[in-house]
């Protein structure tokens, strides 16, 4: 008989607990979903804006450019590059804040003049670039512009045109490789566009287009100035 009332009693009690819950929460049932939604858009607002402060991975530009060659001289000849003007396609990935890979093509035209011992000689030639490089940018925007600095290898590849007046018998295409330095900053103009101001400098091999009188194993340095419009995404 004990037994049997201690059993009603705890009937009794857990009964009357389900009816305290009941009322307790009955009327914030419908919070419930409300609040699920309310912390799904809170942690979707959080990611978006996240990825908003991001900086784009990729980008790629058109660049018109400038190209300014150093005179050399040495055993008798004098070697003179016209200047010059053409373009320059890159693409540049960017691994974190500040560091980049760079890969670029570059093309132009222009005339060397040579001037020996035996006599005055003229090449007209286009101008090929291939270069890599190791981009630093700046993590942060100084004064509007995020700077960088440059610096890889590639080459550079010399094709006689063979047009008449600026053309040497035995003249032949000519690679070179090259050291390219340089730097420059871009200016935003919209979330996915920027202008680019930038200088570029080349270290090479002067090519003599394997004729034995142009050669004389010169040191040559370009100068390129470039400026153009980035697309980034």
């Amino acid at each position: 008989m004990i037994q049997g009332v201690v059993v009603t009693d705890r009937v009794r009690v857990h009964v009357e607990l389900v009816l305290w819950c009941r009322r307790k929460f009955n009327g914030h049932r419908n919070m419930i979903p409300k609040l699920i939604a309310a912390a799904i858009l809170a942690v979707l607002m959080s990611a978006l804006g996240a990825i908003a402060q991001e900086r784009h991975l990729q980008e790629i530009n058109v660049q018109g450019t400038g190209l300014f060659t150093k005179d050399s001289n040495g055993n008798g000849i004098t070697q003179h590059s016209t200047d010059t003007g053409g373009f320059l396609l890159s693409y540049r990935y960017h691994c974190s804040s500040w560091l980049a890979a760079d890969a670029s093509y570059g093309y132009a035209r222009n005339t060397q003049h040579n001037l020996t011992p035996s006599g005055s000689f003229s090449v007209e030639a286009n101008v090929h670039q291939a270069t890599g490089a190791v981009v630093v940018t700046s993590p942060h925007r100084i004064f509007r512009l995020d700077p960088f600095a440059l610096a890889g290898v590639g080459a550079l590849v010399f094709d006689p045109t063979a047009n008449a007046g600026a053309f040497v018998s035995g003249a032949q295409s000519q690679s070179r490789a090259a050291f390219v330095y340089g730097g420059g900053a871009d200016y935003e103009l919209t979330w996915h566009f920027t202008l680019r101001a930038e200088y570029r400098g080349f270290v090479y091999g002067r090519p003599d287009f394997g004729l034995a009188a142009l050669h004389f194993g010169a040191t040559a340095h370009t100068a390129q100035p470039s400026a153009g419009i980035v697309f980034r995404f």
